[in-house]
């Protein structure tokens, strides 16, 4: 029998060497922006399967696109407010000179995605949007080491019975392979079973989203009980966005293949999965140079990347913190 995967040191997506993470968020504002760069440009592409997307920039990473790298991805809350944030991660990299470089000019790409958290609670009555500036923060506290839970794109993220999150998890494969996720949860979907476990625990390693175990019951066939929806009365404040990412060398084309794969990491952890009124992106991408890995390869690449999006998203729930005017309770209350 094989051995099976475990996590890098980190159990976080910068256990991807040359990878790092930052977060920034307003309690008040019960909002923030997650930013994942690199110590250089990396190949990236994407999979959107939900039916209520929000994005910037993803048209440059299909397969036939002509870009071959981009500088860093965002995660943001806000909805359209939200996409702002990739301006000011723009403007922060073009400043440390970063960026495509087309003669004298410096362009940075910065593709990025959004979620809904509008009507959380927060004070939302601002003049002029927070977004730039937290992107811009979020950018300067890049990371190998970074905080989930009530963090970043997560702060103010809500899932169908309590609060979401920001979450990450990694795995190294027998060749020595890492792949790991980040994930900003926030579906219209539950996370967990009407008993309270999480959907994602034949996955779990090492009690690292409490340990609970399975659901021991049967007959889990049922309809969406929401909390989240009776709170907000709005049908398309969902979404879950995600960055899956390895160190193992691939083309654009199976960049896009990886992103496909993941998603089933969310349809794993989340029930339902890719409704109308969810925007489920998994952004993909690879640090690796040299011959891009084989058929055989990228099946076990997308299947680890699913595992870790699984796993991500039980973190997120899991590792939500209280805050003062919460609309749900956290899963550790």
């Amino acid at each position: 029998m094989a051995a099976a995967y475990r996590p890098g040191p980190r159990n976080l997506i910068t256990d991807v060497a040359g990878l790092k993470v930052g977060n920034a968020a307003d309690p008040a504002l019960k909002s923030g922006v997650t930013v994942l760069t690199g110590d250089a440009p990396f190949l990236a592409s994407v999979a959107v399967q939900g039916g209520a997307p929000g994005t910037r920039e993803t048209d440059l990473l299909a397969p036939d696109k002509s870009n071959a790298g981009v500088d860093a991805l965002v995660l943001s809350g806000g909805s359209a407010y939200g996409l702002d944030a990739c301006s000011g991660v723009t403007e922060g990299l073009r400043a440390s000179g970063r960026g495509l470089q087309l003669g004298a000019a410096l362009i940075p790409l910065v593709p990025g995605a959004i979620l809904f958290d509008l009507l959380n609670g927060g004070q939302k009555d601002w003049a002029e949007t927070p977004y730039r500036a937290l992107g811009r923060q979020a950018l300067a506290a890049a990371a190998p080491d970074f905080a989930l839970g009530t963090e970043g794109a997560g702060t103010g993220a809500l899932a169908a019975m309590q609060k979401g999150g920001l979450g990450s998890a990694s795995l190294v494969l027998g060749d020595g392979t890492t792949v790991g996720a980040l994930v900003a949860a926030n579906p219209v979907g539950s996370a967990t079973t009407p008993a309270g476990h999480f959907w994602a625990a034949p996955f779990e390693i090492d009690g690292e989203f409490g340990g609970l175990g399975p659901d021991p019951a049967s007959g889990q066939c049922g309809p969406l009980i929401s909390l989240k929806s009776q709170a907000l009365f709005a049908p398309r404040a969902n979404t879950t966005i995600a960055i899956v990412a390895t160190d193992r060398a691939l083309s654009k084309s199976q960049c896009h293949r990886l992103a496909i794969a993941a998603h089933d990491g969310i349809a794993r952890a989340v029930v339902p999965a890719h409704t109308t009124h969810d925007g489920d992106l998994v952004f993909a991408l690879t640090t690796g140079e040299g011959e891009p890995a084989s058929d055989i390869e990228l099946a076990e690449i997308g299947h680890a990347a699913a595992l870790c999006l699984s796993r991500a998203i039980a973190r997120a729930i899991y590792e939500a913190r209280p805050e003062p005017g919460d609309l749900l309770p956290c899963w550790r209350r």
